[in-house]
C-alpha cells in the first residue's frame, strides 16, 4: 500500500535534516508542509531548503508562488492530492516535511469545501477592514473568536455566498487513498528555544534585513504577514531599533512553536521522537510500513 510519512514538528526543532536523511533512506522526494516556503522571495526567512539540499533531494511545494498569489489550506489540499496520485506511481513512500498546523491537517484529514473567494471580494473586506476595523461585539455576534485573518476569511465568504461561514463547516474527516505515519519532533523547551534564538541570529547574518527590504513594498499582502517579516517592517518603518526587532523575531517564534505544539498534541496518531534519534524513527518506519493493514 502507498503510504505518505510526514515529519512535523516546532518550528526550529531540526525538521530538514532529518527529512533529508529518512527520504534518502525510502528513496523518495519531499513536500513541503510549509505555507510560507511556498513563496519564491522568502528562502532566509523562511528556512526554506537550500540548493545543495534541494540537490540530494527532489522537493515539491517550495518556491512555487508569487507573494501577490491567493493560497490556502485548501489549495494546499487540492494540489498535494493531485502530486501525491503522481508521485505514488513511483515512490511507494513519499515524505511529507513541516510545521503549518493547517496544511498538515488539509492533508491528513481533509478540510471542508469552502468556496474560493475572488479576488475582487477580498480587495474589498480588506479596504474595509482596514477603514472601518471590526468591533469585539460584532466578532462575537458571528460567533468567531479566531484571528484578525480568520475573522476576514469568514466576512469574505459570507459576502460572497450569503451563507454562514458555519454552514460550510462540517469537521467529516476524509478518507485517503494511502496510509499516512506521522513522527512527531521534540525537544525540551530549553533546548529548542535556545535552537530558536541561533537561528534568528543565523538568518540576520544570512542577509535576512536584505531579504525584508526587497519585499518591504508588498509589506500589506497576506503573504507576509508572518513572524520575522513583520518586526523587520517595523524597524524599516523607523517604529523599532534593529536590536528590537530582532528580540521580537525570537519571541514571537518562540511563541509560534508553543502554539504549533499545542495544536498537534491534540492529536494522537504523532510517534513523537526526539531528531536526535534517528536510527530509532527509520527503524520505527521500517517496521511500520511493512506491516500490513
Amino acid at each position: 500500500m502507498n503510504s505518505l510519512v510526514i515529519l512535523l514538528g516546532p518550528t526550529g526543532v531540526g525538521k530538514t535534516e532529518l527529512s533529508l536523511r529518512v527520504a534518502e533512506h525510502f528513496g523518495s522526494p519531499i513536500i513541503s508542509s510549509d505555507s510560507r516556503q511556498l513563496y519564491k522571495d522568502l528562502p532566509i526567512g523562511t528556512a526554506a531548503p537550500t540548493v545543495e539540499q534541494m540537490a540530494r533531494v527532489r522537493h515539491y511545494m517550495v518556491g512555487t508562488l508569487s507573494l501577490t498569489d491567493y493560497y490556502s489550506a485548501s489549495s494546499f489540499e487540492e494540489d498535494v492530492m493531485s502530486l501525491l496520485r503522481e508521485l505514488h506511481q513511483t515512490h511507494p513512500t513519499v515524505v511529507m516535511t513541516g510545521g503549518s498546523m493547517m496544511y498538515i491537517d488539509a492533508v491528513t484529514k481533509g478540510i471542508d469545501d469552502i468556496p474560493t473567494v475572488t479576488p475582487e471580494i477580498r480587495t474589498a473586506i480588506y479596504k474595509q477592514f482596514e477603514e472601518e476595523g471590526l468591533s469585539i461585539r460584532r466578532q462575537r455576534q458571528m460567533c468567531i473568536r479566531d484571528s484578525y485573518k480568520r475573522v476576514i476569511h469568514a466576512v469574505e465568504i459570507c459576502r460572497m455566498t450569503g451563507k454562514p461561514y458555519s454552514s460550510f463547516r462540517t469537521n467529516t474527516r476524509k478518507e485517503r487513498p494511502f496510509r499516512i505515519i506521522q513522527i512527531g519532533l521534540t525537544r525540551d523547551r530549553e533546548e529548542l528555544y535556545d535552537r530558536i534564538n541561533r537561528r534568528v541570529d543565523q538568518m540576520m547574518a544570512d542577509g535576512m534585513l536584505e531579504e525584508a527590504r526587497r519585499v518591504y513594498p508588498f509589506r500589506k499582502l497576506n503573504s507576509l504577514n508572518t513572524v520575522g517579516y513583520k518586526e523587520l517592517f517595523k524597524y524599516l518603518d523607523g517604529e523599532w531599533t534593529l536590536d528590537f526587532a530582532i528580540e521580537k523575531i525570537k519571541r514571537n517564534s518562540r511563541v509560534y512553536a508553543r502554539k504549533q505544539m499545542t495544536w498537534f498534541k491534540r492529536d494522537t496518531d504523532i510517534r513523537w521522537f526526539h531528531p536526535d534519534e534517528k536510527e530509532a524513527i527509520l527503524c520505527y518506519l521500517d517496521a511500520t510500513l511493512n506491516t500490513r493493514l
